[in-house]
């Protein structure tokens, strides 16, 4: 099974020329560090409601996308999830460089020069703990264009796409405004996903108020 980092970045690449689809590095850093909090979700170590997020359990996962952050949670104590948010962005092109280089490690993605190609073109992963797997795009298009019931890690991907603008670079405006209600349906099938949409957006929120000329 990919991280959700890992699945990020093959969800912004181009099949055609091995290139990332344009997204702000802000988006990116978010995008990001809310996979990485939803997959310690997941794996319970860590849960979050209206005011905080909470360590439930510290062990390592053994992972290393996920243990500096858990490491990090552990250490630090409570806070809310913008607060982690903004914390494990910091660690964006770390995250980054690690899911690109355990792609190629899983023979998923080739890397050449400043590109990176698809190993198999039937857009299925290798097989991944024993399973083949749809690649995320095929499963994402297949939640989002139809009324297929989505998996519970898909609906976490969706739910960071949106709240990041991911869809944005992937969709033409036509295909966008034809998936929107699905999206917002999609969303709200997670708790947690949910309070990461809104913290992520009370952040971009705030950086854009921010960049806003002062009115005398």
């Amino acid at each position: 099974m990919l991280r959700f980092a890992e699945e990020i970045v093959l969800l912004l690449l181009n099949d055609e020329d091995g290139r990332f689809a344009r997204l702000s590095n802000i988006s990116m850093d978010y995008a990001l560090a809310g996979g990485v909090l939803m997959d310690l979700a997941l794996e319970n170590r860590i849960d979050t409601d209206l005011e905080k997020l909470m360590l439930i359990d510290s062990t390592p996962t053994g992972d290393s996308l996920l243990d500096p952050t858990l490491a990090d949670i552990a250490d630090v104590g409570g806070h809310d999830t913008r607060f982690w948010l903004e914390r494990a962005a910091t660690r964006s092109d770390e995250l980054r460089e690690d899911a690109l280089n355990r792609l190629v490690d899983q023979g998923i993605l080739e890397r050449a020069e400043d590109r990176f190609m698809w190993v198999f073109k039937s857009r299925r992963y290798p097989t991944i703990d024993g399973e083949a797997q749809r690649e995320v795009k095929l499963r994402i298009m297949a939640v989002l264009f139809s009324d297929e019931i989505p998996d519970p890690r898909d609906i976490v991907i969706i739910a960071l796409a949106d709240a990041c603008g991911i869809f944005k670079s992937i969709f033409t405006s036509s295909e966008l405004e034809r998936v929107a209600p699905r999206i917002e349906q999609v969303r709200k099938l997670d708790l947690i996903g949910q309070e990461m949409m809104h913290a992520i957006q009370d952040i971009e929120l705030t950086l854009a108020q921010a960049m806003q000329p002062h009115m005398y």
